[in-house]
């Protein structure tokens, strides 16, 4: 695993970014070629530190056609800058550059799911049985908003419930980067786990935003960044500690896809109902276009689920026309 050193609030620290040799691999699935598979080493600091960062995670061509896409959702970089008041709903607040999924381009929505994203996932959660409970896209501007935040753990508005200690990790974060993102780009900063344990899972009885509560600055010295170039994966874990940073570069961006997972277990996580969103027309070319098991990520039922009889499928059908659902039959 290579070592680099990260610059954090003014405090060096030591950043675990785990590196493969091998640039690209073999295989590719429907045309789709994956760029890197994430190695088991990783994933051991996925687990004992909390998150990984994993640089080429996409190979080179799927990234430039995500990058591409992006701009049917966000002004580009230089026609923002050129007239930000055009573009004031980028504004309003730190999360104004969030766009939820589905998106306009699969060249986007395949990243969600990608391959080696649900074998990461299937490898950590411990099963294949797994959940895409939200997705989105988050775009920052330099000068848009402050974007600077306190640490705070993100499973306050993931589940009803906090974390068990006990057991293993139920809810895997991840983010890739469609940028290139160094400090002055606003990366996010992550407290690995050891270092933020001792802080309990709700500081304030009964107060309802708790991400706010903890002292700005508390973990300076030991929080990395999360940089890297467009491409790169980090991942973490609900119960970790983090927060998201200034841009402090005149014209510095951030673009990002987020995809959080777990598995279809528990009552009280989640963030979107997908069916709510069914209707869209962006939707549609989910379920042409995935396979059986990307579809189940949402909730599609399985083949072999006892949903399925000649009815169900000839509706469905009809209500997906384009979609191969011969698997189910």
């Amino acid at each position: 695993m290579g070592r680099v050193s990260a610059q954090s609030a003014g405090s060096a620290v030591t950043l675990n970014r785990c590196t493969v040799e091998m640039p690209v691999r073999s295989d590719c699935e429907g045309g789709y070629c994956a760029g890197m598979r994430v190695p088991d080493r990783c994933l051991a600091d996925l687990r004992e530190q909390g998150y990984l960062l994993f640089e080429g995670f996409l190979g080179a061509d799927e990234l430039a056609a995500a990058r591409e896409a992006l701009w049917l959702h966000y002004p580009r970089p230089e026609v923002y800058f050129a007239d930000p008041a055009a573009h004031a709903w980028l504004a309003t607040d730190q999360w104004a550059g969030e766009v939820g999924g589905p998106w306009r381009s699969w060249n986007l929505n395949r990243l969600a799911f990608h391959p080696d994203l649900l074998d990461l996932a299937e490898r950590f959660l411990g099963s294949a049985d797994l959940r895409l409970y939200e997705a989105s896209l988050w775009a920052k501007y330099a000068g848009a908003v402050d974007y600077d935040q306190r640490h705070h753990r993100d499973f306050v508005n993931h589940s009803l419930v906090v974390p068990k200690r006990s057991g293993p990790a139920t809810q895997m974060l991840s983010w890739i980067l469609l940028s290139d993102v160094g400090d002055e780009d606003g990366p996010t900063k992550i407290v690995p786990l050891p270092a933020g344990q001792s802080v309990p899972y709700w500081p304030v009885p009964g107060h309802h935003d708790i991400t706010n509560y903890l002292p700005e600055g508390m973990f300076a010295g030991e929080e990395a960044s999360m940089t890297g170039p467009a491409g790169t994966l980090f991942a973490f874990r609900s119960d970790v500690l983090h927060r998201g940073s200034r841009l402090s570069g005149e014209r510095s961006t951030r673009f990002a896809l987020l995809a959080d997972y777990d598995v279809w277990a528990p009552r009280w996580t989640g963030r979107v109902a997908w069916a709510e969103r069914a209707t869209r027309p962006d939707w549609f070319e989910i379920v042409e276009r995935a396979s059986p098991r990307e579809r189940s990520v949402f909730g599609f039922p399985a083949p072999g689920d006892p949903y399925w009889d000649e009815q169900t499928l000839a509706d469905t059908q009809t209500r997906y026309p384009r979609a191969d659902l011969t698997p189910y039959r």
